[in-house]
């Protein structure tokens, strides 16, 4: 039985001001995701916030959310068979150094903070998210 999932996808500002998005979304498509939907944005410190409202009792969430909306971003959405999981294995870990050979902030991570992408945690989240950008 297939489980055909969609997951959120973002490429973070660290990476679109390196210009590797063309790079990170061939990665996304040589790992059997389709991009459905993306564009390219710039959110306010205040979507950020709203966005990453989940981390907001954590010590990072202010330097997050400063982050978040530092630059421009790619929003996507990733459809594939477990799409959720499968995205969060290609990115390996939070902090690049502890990420797996081969993995996206393995490869262009440059610290836990500025780990180039974001994908959704569950699928839950997912549709969350998903909508949070795309309330089509």
């Amino acid at each position: 039985m297939s489980n055909i999932e969609q997951t959120l996808s973002i490429i973070k500002p660290d990476a679109v001001e390196r210009n590797l998005q063309d790079e990170i979304k061939n990665e996304f498509i040589k790992n059997k995701f389709s991009i459905i939907k993306e564009k390219k944005i710039h959110i306010s410190k205040n979507e950020a916030e709203q966005f990453y409202k989940v981390h907001q009792t954590k010590p990072f969430y202010n330097d997050l959310c400063n982050y978040l909306s530092s630059g421009p971003i790619i929003v996507m959405v990733l459809e594939r068979e477990n799409a959720v999981l499968e995205n969060r294995k290609l990115m390996g870990a939070t902090n690049p150094a502890e990420a797996n050979e081969g993995t996206l902030r393995k490869k262009y991570g440059i610290s836990i903070d500025k780990n180039s992408v974001h994908g959704s945690d569950s699928v839950e989240n997912a549709k969350l998210e998903i909508n949070f950008f795309f309330k089509d």
